[in-house]
């Protein structure tokens, strides 16, 4: 019974609590989430610090992060392991043929075979667009100060300013992509 009632989509709601009391949780603790964080201690853990300044830094006070990410790796390793459901994801009719035109068949899965799956690695122009996509990714994360999770969640929370800026460039790029260079480049 509880097995099932995890398996199924939970109401937003609940996801927004959740979140509400890990971000409190945070505050009291004095820190503050952020998930691209955790490359620059990485870096700095093996000893990029060395020959670039910016990853000269204590890397010890950020290792909570660390668990962070380890245990997002496991419970998404656990949830599509154990907790994937057979039920297909529920997409607006419009979504699907949107995607459709765009040569992405929707096959109730949450990730298009067309390009995560090991056969289109084949296409040049996915591994492209995979390369080119991770990398501006990175590039503006370190730009922006964070990543999407860490201004939307973290920096919203605690009310700052530039954290409002970023989550604001964030959905103009995503509106831009979605709207003109998607269709362009599939």
């Amino acid at each position: 019974m509880l097995l099932e009632l995890i398996k199924q989509p939970w109401p937003w709601y609940i996801s927004g609590i959740v979140i509400a009391f890990i971000m409190i949780a945070l505050l009291f603790f004095g820190k503050s989430f952020g998930f691209s964080s955790n490359l620059r201690t990485i870096c700095s853990m093996i000893g990029a610090g060395k020959k670039v300044r910016f990853f000269d830094f204590n890397w010890k006070v950020q290792k909570w992060n660390l668990f962070f990410l380890v245990g997002a790796v496991i419970g998404g390793y656990i949830a599509s392991t154990f907790l994937e459901s057979n039920v297909p994801l529920n997409l607006s009719k419009s979504t699907i043929a949107d995607l459709a035109r765009l040569g992405i068949q929707f096959d109730g899965g949450l990730n298009p075979p067309q390009l995560f799956d090991f056969k289109s690695l084949a296409s040049f122009k996915v591994v492209l667009t995979l390369l080119l996509g991770g990398m501006l990714v990175g590039f503006g994360s370190r730009y922006a100060g964070g990543c999407t999770s860490g201004h939307a969640i973290s920096g919203l929370s605690n009310l700052q300013l530039p954290s409002l800026v970023a989550v604001i460039g964030f959905f103009i790029g995503g509106l831009i992509m979605t709207h003109f260079l998607f269709p362009i480049i599939f």
